[in-house]
């Protein structure tokens, strides 16, 4: 898994997951650009104790269909190529539906789509264009456990990782022509900054407890599985949707 001479982007790579697939990508000889919404610091940090040179941030909102175009364009034109994309960033609010206003449930069902489901098909479709005259490139979308488990508090979020899942398998078969790679990463619970107030809650031992190995994943663990999907070799996968969840959900 070397990635010398590749240029990587890693959306919503300021922390937690994001930012293990940054170091990972980087230790391994490759360019990262990530992007972050508002940590600013926590991006440029993570940039500046990177190895190798010609890393940078980017804030880039994923809602926001006219900053992905740019997003895309900035680092494609900045690295010359763009061989890897990870669609990682994402947002996780709750919304139970026996708790929440219609206004409240609303605006989270709407958020929640846009910036965990559009907005990594509006990468997916940017970095396709650039990557369709390379004729190549790997596309790894990040989604997640509850896509199968569900989300019964959070329903929204389940909901658009499920179609995100969908939106890759499509991809893969309609990208595989142009020598373009689209796989899957589907993680459990991840000890990282967005979960850390359930894991620290009254639910928090109950999750580790789900898996057999008595704790959530680490997100070097995640990011392990990324950079398997994205090495050469690991082509005839293109579709496949990983599971990293310490078989706390099995399905078959």
């Amino acid at each position: 898994m070397e990635f010398k001479g590749k240029n990587i982007l890693v959306t919503g790579g300021s922390r937690g997951i994001g930012a293990a697939v940054a170091r990972a990508f980087a230790e391994r000889g490759g360019r990262v650009a990530v992007t972050y919404l508002q940590a600013a610091k926590a991006a440029e940090d993570l940039i500046n104790e990177l190895p190798g040179e010609d890393h940078f941030a980017i804030q880039c909102p994923m809602e926001n269909p006219e900053a992905i175009r740019r997003l895309i364009n900035t680092v494609a034109k900045r690295f010359g190529r763009l061989d890897v994309v990870i669609n990682n960033a994402g947002i996780y609010e709750g919304h139970p539906i026996d708790k929440v206003s219609y206004a409240e449930w609303q605006q989270s069902w709407e958020k929640s789509l846009q910036v965990n489901l559009q907005g990594p098909a509006n990468v997916c479709y940017c970095a396709a264009q650039y990557m369709i005259m390379q004729k190549g490139g790997r596309i790894i979308n990040i989604s997640s456990r509850g896509a199968f488990r569900g989300e019964p508090n959070h329903p929204a979020y389940g909901a658009a990782k499920a179609g995100l899942n969908a939106m890759s398998q499509s991809l893969a078969q309609a990208l595989g022509k142009y020598n373009i790679f689209v796989g899957v990463v589907a993680p459990g619970f991840v000890a990282t900054d967005m979960a850390r107030s359930i894991l620290e809650g009254p639910e928090g031992e109950a999750i580790k407890a789900q898996s057999p190995l008595q704790r959530v994943a680490r997100p070097e663990e995640i990011a392990n599985a990324v950079l398997f999907m994205a090495t050469e070799g690991t082509d005839y996968m293109t579709g496949a949707i990983l599971d990293i969840n310490g078989a706390s959900y099995l399905r078959s």
